[in-house]
């Protein structure tokens, strides 16, 4: 059902891509980012590991099939605005879905969501880097947006479809395991008692799972 479990309509509130390419010594490996993102008008095709119309130009860092569309919640954006004191615009966090009434910390991996035409599954939290520390201007937001715990999530495409502000999000499948975007944010920030289960995930992206074998190959070593 496309409801929270405090009743309130879980909701797509824009779909934003690439503005306008930016270029310059903060932005990552190629000097060029399309992480200033804003909020289209109609509809757009979810397609290709992508969202038409938005740009990757890390793509050795960026994009791909485990990240081919990023969700961040509007409930996170305004806790932000909170620490802030400033307005913070759709899609300033990088995000191609600003939603509403799901929470997105909590999604189980492997997770899917109907919204619009489109089937999207749940697969990593976003890891912020210095691009968009560099884009907000924030020396120290990479720090502060770890320690936040508000990672949002990156979604597969399951389904290509389309996708527009008001679509409703409905979880239509939720694996058992029950590890979320949370438990990956938490492993990756340095709390490991879930590798265990973590390794185990039959969604699990693939640089997670290599990474989580490597962990649980070190802790037999110690």
């Amino acid at each position: 059902m496309p409801f929270s479990s405090s009743g309130e309509i879980a909701e797509v509130l824009s779909v934003n891509v690439t503005y306008a390419v930016l270029a310059g010594e903060w932005a990552g490996s190629v000097g060029s980012t399309g992480i200033d993102k804003r909020a289209v008008v109609g509809r757009a095709r979810v397609a290709n590991n992508a969202v038409e119309g938005d740009r990757i130009l890390d793509t050795e860092h960026h994009g791909g099939y485990d990240a081919a569309v990023y969700a961040y919640a509007r409930a996170d954006t305004q806790w932000w605005e909170g620490q802030l004191g400033v307005e913070i615009a759709a899609g300033r966090f990088g995000e191609n879905l600003t939603t509403a009434g799901i929470d997105v910390t909590n999604a189980v991996i492997g997770e899917r969501w109907k919204i619009g035409t489109a089937v999207l599954e749940v697969a990593k939290p976003r890891i912020p880097c210095r691009v968009f520390a560099g884009f907000w201007d924030r020396p120290t937001l990479v720090k502060d947006f770890m320690a936040a715990g508000r990672p949002g999530a990156y979604l597969r495409i399951i389904e290509e479809g389309d996708i527009g502000a008001g679509d409703l999000i409905e979880i239509i499948s939720r694996p058992t395991h029950g590890i979320t975007i949370s438990d990956l944010y938490a492993a990756k920030s340095g709390e490991r008692s879930r590798m265990e289960q973590i390794a185990k995930v039959p969604e699990l992206p693939a640089d997670y799972r290599q990474w989580s074998a490597k962990i649980l190959a070190s802790n037999k070593n110690d």
